[in-house]
Parts: structure tokens; C-alpha cells; sequence
């Protein structure tokens, strides 16, 4: 059996699930079938994930660690809301949001369990990250 090939060079390529129902409400609040504030409520009371992250390549893989930390809820949580919070006060569309939010200092921070930002509110981190776009000029 022969093994495909990548099509790309990249080693992570993350972003929304292309087959969800998330879609579907994008779409309807792009068409004006209903309001930002709608929107925002049904993706809050979205039940599965929305997100994905795929390793392309063996080295990606080995840029994983094991930790025994279980925070990563709590972080997931955190980053709906300032994602949210973001195209609410800047009118990002969700993915510059996004975009600014995961490839933010701020989030490195948020994703390294030893500094515990997150146990603070994302309420915090939000004015964390909001200083950071004001100091860089990013937003």
C-alpha cells in the first residue's frame, strides 16, 4: 500500500470542525437571519467542540509533552469568551479573533500551566491580552 502524500508543508494546522452545525449558524448571522447577540447565545450553548488541531507531521508529534495537569477545560472555556469578547468590542470577525487571541503572548502565558493564569477570570486575561494588542499595536 503506498502512503499518501502531504499536500502542504505545515506542521500543525488548527481551526473550526469543517462538518458542524457551528456553520450553519455563521452563516445565518452573516446573512442577517439573526443578530450578533443570537449568535454569540447559540454558540454559548453549543454542546460539542468546535475546534480542531491537526499534527501533520512526525515532527509536530514530538513537540508534545505529557503533563498531569487537567486545566485545559477551564482554558478552552476562558478562550470562548475572550474570543467572543474581542468581536464584540474590536468587530473582529471570529477568526481574526481567534487568530489574535492564540497567537498572543497572553495565551502562551494562559497555556503554560506552571504560571496558573488560569485560574484567574477570564474577565482578567481578557484586560491582560487587551494591554498586550494596545502595547503592540495588534488590534
Amino acid at each position: 500500500m503506498e502512503t499518501p502524500q502531504q499536500k502542504h508543508d505545515f506542521d500543525i494546522i488548527e481551526g473550526p470542525v469543517a462538518d458542524d452545525k457551528i456553520q450553519r449558524r455563521i452563516n445565518k448571522f452573516l446573512e442577517g437571519e439573526i443578530t450578533r447577540e443570537d449568535f454569540f447565545e447559540q454558540l454559548t450553548k453549543y454542546p460539542d467542540p468546535s475546534h480542531q488541531i491537526c499534527f501533520c507531521t512526525v515532527n509536530s508529534l514530538r513537540m508534545l509533552k505529557k503533563t498531569n495537569h487537567k486545566p485545559i477545560i477551564k482554558i478552552e472555556d476562558i478562550g470562548e469568551s475572550i474570543v467572543e469578547k474581542l468581536v464584540i468590542d474590536f468587530g473582529f470577525d471570529e477568526e481574526t479573533a481567534a487568530d489574535k487571541f492564540f497567537s498572543s503572548d497572553t495565551f502562551s502565558e494562559l497555556a503554560d500551566t506552571s504560571t496558573e493564569l488560569y485560574k484567574k477570570t477570564w474577565q482578567e486575561i481578557y484586560e491582560l491580552l487587551k494591554e498586550e494588542l494596545k502595547s503592540d499595536g495588534k488590534n
